[in-house]
Formats: C-alpha cells, structure tokens, sequence
C-alpha cells in the first residue's frame, strides 16, 4: 500500500464533528471505525494510493466512548454514554443492542479466539462492573458481570490475555480461559491517573501509560519481574508533563507508539529500552493511535483531550483523523 510521502501524513476525509475517542482497524481488511464524542461511529475503507471512502455510519444516544471489530471482520462493536452497547454488521448495515450497563460503558473488546464458533464480547463501564457475555443479542444473559474496584478507563486483549485499567491505579489481569476469576490484581507501577494500557504481541505483559507522562513496562508472571521498568516521555523543554492517551502495538515487530497531550506520536523498543522514532507534531493533543493488520499504516486521531478543562476547549480545536506510512525502520527493533 503506497500512502505517498511519509512527512505529510494523508488525512481522513470527512471526519466526526468532534473529538475522537478509539481507532480500531480490522483485522481483515483495510477498515477502519472511529467512535467520537459527537454521538457516531463511523467506518471508511483505505484505498491502495491512500485516500479514506466512507462506509458506513451509525449513532448512539449520546457520546460514542470506544469500538472494537470482530475477529472476522464482519461486525463492530461500539460502547457510549448513553449506557449501551451497539453492534453494527458490515454485510446488512444493521444496527442492534447487544449490552447494558447502569453507567456509561468505556471499553468493549470481541473475545472469542480465531476460529471460534461463538462470539463473546466483553465490556468496561463506569459502573464498576465488567461484563463478559455470548452472542450478539441483549436479551441473553451475560457469562458473568464481574464487580471492578473503581471505574473502567482502559482495556486490551491478546487471546488469551486480557488487561483491565480503572480509576484509583487498579490493574486486573485476566486469563480468557477463565474469564469469570483475574489471573492477578496489582497497582499500576505509576503514580497517577491511568490513561491507556496495551497487551504486548508475545502475550506475557503489558504496556501502561497515565496522565504524567509515563510509561510502564510490566511483565505478568513474577518470575519476570526483574524486567519491568517504567519511563518519562511526552514531556517539553519547559518543564510540562504531558498525559499519555494512547499506546499501540505493532502487530509484527512488537514495539510501540505512545499517543500523548503534547500532539506527539513516538515509536519506542521496550527490549533495547530506546527510543525509534519520533512522528511530526499534530497540533493538538493524540487522543487515540492504531496499527492496521500487517502494521504498514499508522491511524492517529487528534483533537481536544479535556486535559485542561472545559475553559480549553475551542471551537476551532483540531478533529481529525491522520494515516501514517510505516517505514521498516521506524518499527523494527535495534539489533542487540
């Protein structure tokens, strides 16, 4: 795929009226779904020179707050404020309710492995409760509606791995075998708020990023514990700390792109612990960063993270949505 000069990143066309909250590529295909704050989610196929059409578009009944697509690529998933989760299907434009929840649901992620016969959708709420259940119907009955220490901010999930970030630095680490019991409880390694977490590709840990502009790199079992370490980023010559909003792993490589408050995208190798490349300023804040399928294009979103209150935010604020071509060498580890 050939998206022209890698210095000036292509934008999507048509972008939401307002800011983006979660980018998801398929694993399929080419597609990419964007959930905002103005209540939709919408989806645009990438053409080979580039260029982004719209596919589809579908809304909820108030800010649309993360999405996720199915294994097979035939169905997206989206969570919003208005406490419901919303499955759209590609191949008859339908929309239906597939969850509830008693607050606003943050997270949603498709758990089934490849190959499997039944879907199984998990989803993250302010409610404090994560809620895994079978199909795509909401009269079914969830498998189980685990009761979180605080509210859900962040989730991923690597088959089998799947890890949970709430409000108050709680991290709970849950093996998909058994969805029902966390593997393990811990405490974010940082010190403040926890913005974004990302399973790593080998499945044995974890990256965690917060609004201090850090990260922390953390291995599950005990056994690799000498192995975690965190560090700063996002951070100007003035002395500001930038939030950390997104963290994205590449899908062939393994290294990964921190998204921050300051407009900045960075590539990092956690395993030389060294920084690969760093991706021209936005202009406003990432709020949210993906890879696609075989990691040759980079998806980021911009727009005003709330960061600095109510009073920051402009009418003129940047929204928009970037493509990125990845260059081999901006992703692919140093050599030991």
């Amino acid at each position: 795929m050939n998206l022209g000069v890698t210095e000036k990143d292509l934008e999507i066309s048509q972008p939401p009226q307002d800011t983006v909250s979660e980018l998801t590529f398929s694993s399929q295909a080419d597609y990419i779904a964007a959930s905002s704050w103005d209540n939709s989610v919408r989806i645009w196929e990438i053409q080979q020179n580039g260029t982004a059409v719209g596919k589809a578009m579908y809304s909820h009944e108030g800010p649309a707050l993360c999405c996720a697509w199915s294994t097979d690529g035939t169905k997206l998933v989206s969570g919003g404020a208005d406490k419901a989760a919303r499955l759209f299907d590609i191949s008859t434009g339908k929309t239906t309710q597939v969850a509830a929840h008693d607050g606003p649901i943050r997270c949603v992620k498709f758990l089934e492995s490849p190959g499997s016969a039944s879907p199984i959708l998990a989803t993250g709420s302010w409610d404090k409760t994560l809620r895994v259940s079978f199909g795509y119907l909401l009269s079914q009955t969830p498998i189980s509606s685990v009761e979180l220490p605080e509210r859900c901010y962040t989730m991923d999930v690597s088959h089998p791995l799947m890890v949970v970030g709430t409000a108050d630095r709680h991290i709970w680490v849950f093996d998909l075998n058994n969805p029902t019991v966390p593997f393990k409880k811990t405490i974010s390694p940082l010190k403040y708020q926890t913005r974004a977490v990302s399973c790593f590709t080998t499945k044995d840990g974890f990256s965690v990023g917060s609004i201090e502009g850090r990260v922390g790199i953390q291995y599950i079992q005990d056994r690799d514990s000498a192995k975690n370490f965190s560090f700063k980023c996002h951070r100007d010559s003035t002395g500001n700390i930038y939030a950390i909003n997104s963290i994205s792993h590449h899908p062939i490589f393994g290294t990964f792109c921190t998204g921050g408050s300051d407009g900045s995208i960075v590539i990092w190798d956690k395993d030389a612990r060294s920084k690969l490349k760093n991706i021209p300023n936005a202009g406003a804040p990432i709020v949210s960063t993906c890879f696609n399928r075989n990691g040759q294009i980079l998806a980021y979103a911009a727009g005003y993270d709330w960061s600095k209150g109510y009073q920051s935010s402009l009418a003129t604020d940047k929204r928009t949505i970037y493509l990125h071509a990845v260059k081999e060498e901006e992703v692919k580890p140093k050599k030991k």
